[in-house]
């Protein structure tokens, strides 16, 4: 696969009302190794129909293309989360396995 820049890495989503498959034209490493292993692993409902050396196209059914709103947090709750996240990653370092911010083990 050649060098592309970050703006050539472009994934493209075509799909309409009068069909039921969504059609993704990408260039992007990730997004290909993505869609690839969903290919592998549920060939009748993921299908790579072209390629070539820098891009592939993935034909879908267009249900499985998602839109999400963000998840809106309030600011305490984004500080708890900020504190467990630090006793976690001290935790990670001490190789300790315990958290003593949340009393919970962590798995």
């Amino acid at each position: 696969m050649s060098k592309l820049s970050k703006y050539e890495q472009e994934t493209i989503i075509n799909f309409n009302v009068a069909e039921s498959d969504a059609v993704v034209f990408t260039r992007d490493k990730a997004v290909i190794r993505k869609l690839d292993s969903l290919v592998n692993e549920f060939p009748k409902v993921y299908k790579c129909i072209g390629e070539t050396d820098i891009d592939k196209t993935y034909s879908m059914p267009k249900r499985y293309v998602s839109y999400r709103k963000s998840r809106m947090i309030s600011e305490e709750r984004r500080d708890q989360i900020r504190e467990q996240m630090k006793c976690i990653n001290k935790s990670w370092k001490n190789s300790v396995m315990y958290c003593k911010c949340s009393t919970q083990m962590i798995s």
